[in-house]
């Protein structure tokens, strides 16, 4: 019978698997927020549901880089009432459309599109939209889960056949983990954990490159120790033309 070590097992597995395999897109990635970052462009990050949950890891976060937005649309946050409402959100039709249009994001741009199924069609109008307006895309995914699957997009694309550059999570299909004897369902779901390790080692890479050309890396203090609210004004005054939660 499995218990929580194995999650932990199977986490560290997962993390082992990435780094081996996807090192180079990670480095990759990196080097395109870098690039945003030294010429004053914009970044972006947008996921539905639990995929939003790494927009908010990355916003307005100690340790992290200050010129990361997120794209919050309440109606597929997880304190919408009833929840199950966010579902329907995601497969509506034209919405992702609507939410980039509000979104001010321009020829340069950069968008993180975190999605493991890549398949609903929010993300896909959303992305398809980005594009239009010149913006590279970033797409954090599960390759295997999602080339298993149909787009419910009426172009029939998923996230990894638009983005312009991929990063997979190697996780399972379904997304959780561990198998029990005489439950169909498995549990602990493991794109959270996988997904934050991501966008953290994309921070640290972009402030090393930042670092090594010389340029000061915006990267926020916490707001709980000395200092650190004055620190973090000095960022959003410096980079307030990047910065849109505020």
């Amino acid at each position: 019978m499995p218990n929580h070590r194995d999650y932990f097992t199977h986490i560290q597995s997962l993390l082992d698997n990435l780094i081996k395999k996807e090192d180079q897109s990670i480095n990759q990635a990196v080097d395109m927020l870098f690039e945003a970052t030294k010429q004053k462009n914009n970044i972006f990050i947008f996921g539905a549901s639990h995929a939003g949950i790494l927009s908010e890891e990355m916003t307005y976060r100690a340790g992290g880089l200050a010129t990361v937005n997120p794209v919050f649309e309440s109606s597929m946050m997880l304190n919408t009432r009833p929840v199950t409402f966010t579902s329907k959100m995601e497969r509506l039709d034209g919405y992702g459309t609507l939410i980039a249009e509000k979104t001010p994001m321009q020829d340069g741009d950069v968008l993180i599109a975190h999605s493991v199924s890549g398949r609903n069609t929010v993300m896909i109008d959303f992305v398809k939209a980005a594009k239009n307006k010149g913006v590279k895309v970033i797409a954090i995914t599960n390759l295997t889960y999602s080339k298993q699957v149909k787009s419910r997009h009426s172009s029939g694309e998923r996230l990894f056949e638009l983005a312009d550059h991929v990063i997979d999570n190697h996780g399972d299909k379904g997304d959780a983990a561990i198998k029990f004897d005489g439950l169909n369902q498995k549990v602990g779901p493991t794109s959270t954990v996988i997904g934050a390790t991501i966008v953290n080692s994309l921070v640290v890479g972009v402030t090393e490159k930042l670092l090594d050309a010389g340029i000061d890396a915006p990267i926020l203090h916490s707001a709980n120790i000395d200092g650190g609210d004055a620190h973090n004004q000095e960022i959003f005054k410096e980079f307030k033309n990047n910065i849109f939660y505020l």
